[in-house]
């Protein structure tokens, strides 16, 4: 049995007054996740230890199967892994968003949606006024990148830009948890404020003035950490000879990376709305053909979620469902070997919120021949009745290693 886990990063969802009090799955009644679930069997599953953010990198850490309290270390280390940069022993490596500041407060996480080709020119021109032997610096995918500070503290607090829109920025600058972190506090949060400076100078951002559109004018470092030590996926389930991830987010890549996993570059694949589905969909189909185990991440439920687009995240869903899960189920049932769907979110990030939040998210395990619960529908609500109950954590890979 070969096994796929197909992710809509933040589908899940709250019920919203617009919809008729429906949650989006409810209402968009998405047909092959739907197929899936009357089919299959469902649940939900507490991605999130306690005392952990509700962020991308704890849930699909967890999803996966590993312990948190043994294996996290920020989002930077797994961004690091994800774009090749080797980390060194005394490395602090932190996701560093480029984002959207007016008049005192974050208005978008995402730098107006910034391209990885302005990016990069607004990344390097920041390394070129700031970086030096111990700050370096390095472009990721769009709004983000990372920044490496040699003997970095990584005892600090920093408040993620997805999860404070509209608010005042300057209170949520850096603090250290601990004296011995006050330095790396300070050293990030002076970087915020020269990168201000600079980023108004440059001529990305005062075209952009002129057109009156939103500028990418403020670095935000957030959720740091060194080197992580994590077993590879075969290593923790012998069921897995070999497998793949496919995600258009380094997060995600780096999660892969460390874990064992071939990393498959989708061209097209943006994080967005506008990814390239179809080319996700056969990549993952054609992975399956070689490797036991495939990951397939979908970002763009979550980055409408954080824009407050119900529209748009009403979309993306419908695009995961008709132009990505609909080809890859159509593939499996013509496959040999048997192979064994699941369909989940990481967390919820509902539009009215634009943040993560921790609650319980609706899965669903396929695979033909499997006994069926009595559950009809994909959504949060209806998979509290499904034949798996309420998993926490790594009791979801162990249920998917055992199929």
């Amino acid at each position: 049995m070969k096994h796929i886990i197909i992710l809509g990063d933040g589908m899940a969802d709250h019920k919203v007054e617009r919809l008729g009090g429906k949650t989006l799955l409810q209402y968009a009644r998405p047909e092959y996740m739907e197929r899936l679930a009357k089919e299959g069997r469902t649940g939900r599953l507490i991605t999130v230890p306690e005392g952990f953010p509700p962020g991308s990198e704890v849930a699909n850490t967890a999803i996966l199967g590993y312990d948190l309290n043994k294996v996290y270390e920020g989002r930077g280390p797994l961004e690091a892994a994800s774009i090749g940069y080797e980390m060194a022993d005394d490395d602090f490596a932190i996701r560093c968003n480029i984002i959207t500041l007016e008049n005192g407060k974050i208005i978008t996480h995402n730098g107006g949606n910034l391209e990885t080709a302005d990016a990069d020119v607004l990344i390097k021109y920041l390394n070129e006024h700031l970086g030096n032997d111990r700050v370096k610096f390095i472009t990721g995918i769009q709004y983000r990148h990372l920044l490496v500070i040699k003997g970095g503290n990584k005892h600090i607090i920093c408040n993620p830009p997805h999860d404070h829109p509209n608010e005042e920025w300057r209170p949520l600058l850096v603090k250290a948890e601990i004296p011995e972190a006050m330095e790396t506090a300070d050293l990030i949060n002076d970087l915020i404020l020269k990168s201000q400076e600079l980023l108004a100078k440059h001529p990305y951002n005062i075209a952009k003035a002129a057109k009156g559109e939103r500028q990418a004018n403020s670095i935000w470092p957030w959720s740091g950490g060194y080197r992580p030590s994590m077993q590879t996926l075969m290593a923790q389930y012998p069921q897995v000879k070999s497998g793949a991830v496919i995600s258009a987010v380094d997060l995600i890549q780096g999660i892969g990376r460390y874990a064992g996993l071939r990393i498959i570059k989708v061209p097209g694949a943006t994080g967005l709305a506008n990814t390239n589905y179809e080319g996700k969909a056969q990549a993952a189909i054609e992975a399956l053909k070689k490797d036991d185990f495939v990951f397939v991440h979908v970002e763009a439920t979550d980055e409408a979620g954080h824009d407050g687009d119900l529209d748009l995240k009403l979309k993306a869903i419908d695009y995961l469902d008709k132009r990505l899960i609909k080809p890859i189920l159509e593939a499996v049932e013509q496959m040999d070997e048997e192979v064994c769907v699941a369909v989940l979110p990481d967390h919820p990030t509902p539009v009215e919120l634009r943040i993560h939040v921790n609650e319980p998210v609706p899965f669903i395990i396929w695979h033909k021949g499997i006994t069926p619960d009595d559950v009809q529908h994909y959504d949060e609500e209806s998979c509290v009745s499904g034949g798996y109950g309420l998993l926490r954590l790594n009791e979801f890979m162990n249920e998917l290693m055992k199929i």
